[in-house]
């Protein structure tokens, strides 16, 4: 679909590359020839993806070991990325997210999602954009939001909440920073089944239909399809394309609205809900 070198000349940032849907982008990414840093807390999973790349592309490939919900820390890292170059985009993609009853939730729990989402995502966003503007270049912000920004969900209320801040953010900054140069965008997936949320997000019994029913075209999605919007977002053919919000679902949303895909949780008792919580602890 893509030349091979369609973004031979972009240095970009992963956030959450480890792993899930930011490794399914970093490999895409890097197939097109983008030199890639990939970011998260897990030192052993960054490198093991960073030597996958390396292998299957030859792309360059850094790490950097960051909690993005530390101010301090995020901006040392932009400065370590920034002693070896200039980043050209950054794609805000680590996130957080549980199921359970909102009444239920301690402040602990609340911030543990938006500290990530919400906080991560702001100080990786400034700690860029203000390194642009000072050096007078552009560059691009790609951020993963939900349609849970536009529509709420139920019983995964910090992360709608967080992700309409995060798409609020992006809008905004379209406006404010595109005489500088600086795009943002977002996109809205919607089933892509990763292994280390699919579990907790969707246990059994949570779905009154399988995930095939409740999408138009009758099945979940292929990393490999959100990871090609992902590249042709960055790259100089979507240049302007700025503050939009590309849902990427196959109709889940027009199907189902604010989160109808997890009705079968209304009919759990208290009971139930402690069970879950404890295995998931386990």
């Amino acid at each position: 679909m893509f030349v091979t070198d369609l973004l031979k000349t972009k240095k970009i940032l992963v956030t959450g590359g480890g792993s899930g849907l930011g490794k399914s982008f970093a490999a895409r990414l890097a197939e097109l020839g983008a030199e890639l840093v990939i970011c998260g807390r897990r030192a052993d999973v960054l490198e093991t993806t960073a030597e996958e790349l390396r292998r299957a592309s030859g792309a360059k490939v850094a790490t950097a070991i960051c909690d993005i919900r530390d101010a301090g820390a995020v901006d040392e890292m932009f400065s370590r990325i920034w002693s070896e170059g200039p980043l050209d985009a950054l794609i805000n993609n680590a996130a957080g997210n549980f199921i359970a009853r909102t009444e239920t939730l301690s402040p602990r729990a609340i911030d543990a999602v938006l500290d990530i989402v919400l906080h991560g995502s702001f100080y990786c966003s400034v700690a860029a954009g203000k390194r642009w503007i000072a050096e007078g270049r552009g560059g691009s912000i790609l951020s993963i939001v939900s349609s849970a920004a536009n529509s709420g969900r139920a019983f995964t209320v910090p992360s709608a909440a967080a992700k309409a801040g995060v798409l609020a953010m992006m809008k905004s900054l379209a406006v404010e920073w595109g005489p500088h140069g600086i795009r943002t965008v977002s996109v809205a997936p919607g089933l892509f089944p990763t292994k280390a949320a699919w579990s907790q997000l969707y246990p059994d019994g949570s779905k009154l239909l399988s995930e095939e029913m409740e999408v138009p075209l009758r099945r979940t999605g292929q990393h490999e399809e959100i990871a090609n919007l992902v590249a042709y977002l960055l790259s100089d053919g979507a240049s302007y394309i700025n503050g939009d919000c590309i849902t990427i679902d196959g109709g889940r949303d027009l199907q189902n609205g604010g989160g109808s895909g997890v009705m079968g949780l209304f009919s759990w008792t208290p009971e139930r809900w402690d069970a879950f919580r404890a295995n998931s602890r386990g």
